[in-house]
């Protein structure tokens, strides 16, 4: 199984609001990196979706470290998934994606990192670089 790294961070200009996300993929020296932009989401919204959109890409089944500033995701991830599937979602805020995470995280070995935001961590800076470029784009557009 290829060892990837999954770096992810989200971004909202308001909370609901323009937003976007930002993902790097690793595997060995190579790289890729993802962002799209949103005119009306969450913060949450798209921190989960910066993890689904980096799995989305992986085309065989692969052992992945996923690197994420958001406690939401990495605790939604390591601790709570479990137990928000056998109350089949109900109060938990965005079921679509949880549950788009769990088909696309299928295939994989998964393990989530949580690390401090805005702190130097040099992949997680970039993620939220291209993360909130990615929403002031949308913003820019609504203007």
């Amino acid at each position: 199984m290829k060892k990837i790294t999954l770096f992810s961070d989200g971004s909202s200009l308001g909370n609901p609001g323009p937003g976007g996300y930002g993902t790097i993929l690793r595997y060995g020296d190579k790289e890729r990196e993802l962002s799209a932009g949103f005119k009306d989401t969450t913060n949450n919204r798209m921190e989960l979706l910066a993890v689904i959109e980096g799995l989305r890409v992986l085309k065989e089944p692969c052992d992945v470290e996923i690197i994420s500033d958001s406690s939401y995701v990495v605790k939604g991830i390591n601790e709570w998934l479990r137990g928000w599937i056998q109350k089949e979602f109900k109060k938990v805020k965005n079921p679509d994606l949880w549950q788009e995470y769990i088909e696309v995280s299928k295939p994989h070995k998964i393990t989530a990192v949580w690390v401090r935001g805005h702190d130097g961590h040099e992949e997680n800076e970039r993620c939220d670089k291209l993360a909130r470029d990615a929403a002031q784009a949308v913003k820019d557009s609504l203007n």
